[in-house]
């Protein structure tokens, strides 16, 4: 009986939540008309800014979950336009904390006795909230400052309900003629898998320990070191670190030019060399230290297969030399999904962004204008890209946003040369592509 009433509870606040989410969507697409029809005649590019608008603030309004899906969109340029991405790029997951009561009991109920016992104080206003999890400032017993995360005692729940909702959203709008390039039901199924692993802390353990080893011997980069026997399912207790934020990255003194290369020195170690990258690289998840720059929150990371690893170097080195014609034919030949019918089209196009750069040294070619333009050409030609790339793209716009802050003539193509090559000598051999260019035009 008690799990036909709890099926019965489940069942009325999944019904109650999907009510909500059709409420909020007509709402936001009846202030959609309003403005567009109430303003003065907009171009394509400032109907996508509107649109990109709206969409957000119903992301915000639906909370956390939805907010987190809007943030992985924004890193998709090759799927939609840059007035959807800019305004989904600036989503924050901040939410009111929880009460202090449920912080004492995910530690009663994780930690042994003895570990909380070594925890002499907590502060009850946390450091940062979010959906899954909150950060607390804590004393242990022998003196030392920790951030404990701790996660949500209802963010479980609402997790699971609201990925079921989405998963039945995505089907429906995947048989609208035209979204079916965006894949909405498999982008889903991989936020599904990203946001339930979110919930296991050790997972975010194994990550922070993984990228420790990766990096020891590179000095100056570094991860918050775990304190052992404080470290749960629901509960993560790593060094409190000082420092200045990426966000802040203005304030820093010293030797801005060495923190501006070992940004993108973290970047280009994580994507060419050992193919495990941090995959919620933003400002807010860098910290500036008097021994160099350390990287928070590590529950999110993207794996480049070894089978993709060295057409993701050709690719990134076609893209650094120019090279459109061989840049055009690994992004097809690679592609996950393609609905292009004009090949031809497409590499004009590629040929045509390059010809805008010729002329400049390799060193005067920034990701964010060399990368930028092919994302558009992608989205135009329904050209798609594997997710894992999108998340290489990302880290390495903030290394370079980031790194330029510091030090304007800071190079992070240049920078990455040598990685790109020891990453075409050591790689394996990469996954055959999966079609060709006609053959008239591959020459």
């Amino acid at each position: 009986m008690p799990d036909a009433r709890g099926g019965s509870a489940r069942a009325l606040s999944l019904a109650w939540r999907a009510l909500t989410v059709l409420v909020f969507t007509k709402l936001a697409l009846l202030q959609y008309l309003w403005l567009r029809f109430g303003s003065e005649e907009l171009d394509e590019d400032g109907l996508d800014r509107l649109r990109g608008r709206v969409l957000a603030r119903l992301l915000e309004r639906l909370g956390a979950t939805f907010v987190k899906l809007g943030q992985i969109l924004g890193t998709r340029p090759d799927l939609l336009s840059p007035g959807y991405v800019s305004a989904l790029a600036r989503l924050h997951d901040d939410v009111p904390p929880a009460p202090f009561a449920d912080v004492e009991r995910v530690l009663a109920e994780d930690l042994e006795p003895e570990a909380r016992a070594r925890i002499a104080h907590i502060d009850r206003e946390p450091l940062a909230a979010a959906s899954v999890a909150q950060v607390h400032r804590a004393v242990l017993d022998d003196g030392s400052e920790v951030a404990l995360k701790l996660q949500r005692l209802a963010a479980p729940a609402a997790i699971d309900r609201d990925l079921a909702i989405l998963a039945v959203v995505a089907r429906l709008l995947d048989r609208i003629p035209g979204l079916e390039m965006l894949s909405l039901p498999g982008a889903v199924e991989r936020f599904d898998h990203s946001l339930r692993g979110q919930l296991d802390f050790r997972l975010e353990a194994e990550n922070n320990l993984r990228f420790a080893a990766n990096f020891q011997g590179i000095d100056g980069i570094s991860f918050p070191r775990l304190i052992p026997g404080l470290c749960t399912q629901r509960v993560l207790a790593m060094e409190l670190i000082h420092g200045v934020k990426g966000t802040e990255a203005h304030q820093l003194g010293g030797d801005r030019a060495r923190l501006a290369r070992l940004g993108g020195e973290v970047v280009l170690e994580m994507v060419f060399v050992d193919g495990f990258v941090h995959a919620d690289m933003h400002p807010g998840n860098v910290f500036y230290t008097d021994g160099g720059i350390v990287l928070i929150d590590l529950g999110m990371v993207a794996e480049i297969p070894p089978e993709l690893q060295r057409p993701w170097a050709e690719t990134f080195l076609a893209l650094a030399m120019q090279d459109a014609k061989e840049l055009a034919r690994l992004f097809y030949g690679h592609a996950p999904v393609v609905f292009t019918t004009d090949y031809a089209a497409f590499e004009r196009d590629v040929q045509t962004h390059f010809a805008k750069l010729y002329g400049k040294k390799l060193g005067e070619v920034e990701v964010s204008e060399a990368v930028g333009g092919i994302m558009n050409i992608l989205r135009k030609h329904h050209v798609q890209v594997e997710p894992v790339f999108t998340v290489v793209h990302v880290a390495l716009l903030v290394a370079e946003g980031l790194g330029k802050q510091l030090d304007p003539t800071l190079d992070v193509v240049q920078q990455a040369v040598p990685y790109l090559q020891r990453a075409l000598l050591e790689s394996p051999p990469g996954r055959p592509m999966t079609r060709q260019p006609p053959p008239r035009l591959s020459a």
